[in-house]
């Protein structure tokens, strides 16, 4: 199965793809959609779509997995991340996608271990978890990729249909995913 992660913002999105397949899960790209500040807010939506249309178009995934929205104090920015879930929501529809939603809290905690993760630390566990070298990758990236690799923990391959209702089950079923 290959899994498209977007981690939604409207100067920023990142995007992060992987393929999952007998437990195993391969790097396959990331990046990021960088929106100038000083374009219309409609033309920010309308370059997070056309540009996520163009990695789906390229990379066919089978599934898109999208983090939810963050509330802060400011409830103007939580809004425009509304807007950018909402076109990258639309995106996933309009090339019949399967469409999953993690909070940050969930996806930090899918791979980390630990909910209140930093940035730095999610940063190390992708670059394990993918064999991949970060330190060239943008922290977009990166939680991107950390979304994607949620939805793969979450969702077993489909030659597996059993779901861990907890981690200890987890880790007796999958002694191959943990990382020392």
């Amino acid at each position: 199965m290959r899994i498209l992660g977007v981690d939604p913002g409207t100067l920023v999105t990142g995007f992060g793809i992987i393929d999952f397949k007998d437990n195993e899960i391969s790097y396959i790209a990331s990046g990021v959609i960088r929106i100038p500040a000083v374009n219309d807010f409609s033309v920010r939506l309308k370059k997070i779509h056309d540009d996520l249309t163009a990695v789906i178009k390229k990379y066919k995934p089978d599934e898109f997995a999208l983090e939810t929205a963050f509330y802060g104090k400011n409830v103007q920015s939580a809004l425009k991340i509304g807007y950018a879930r909402g076109v990258s929501l639309l995106t996933a529809a309009q090339n019949n996608l399967t469409v999953r939603e993690y909070s940050p809290r969930e996806v930090k905690k899918a791979v980390c271990g630990k909910g209140s993760s930093s940035k730095q630390q999610i940063q190390f566990m992708i670059s394990k978890i993918c064999a991949i070298k970060t330190s060239d990758l943008k922290y977009d990236e990166t939680d991107a990729l950390a979304v994607a690799v949620c939805h793969a923990f979450k969702f077993k391959s489909p030659s597996s249909n059993s779901k861990s209702s907890n981690w200890k089950e987890f880790i007796e079923k999958n002694p191959d995913r943990v990382v020392s």
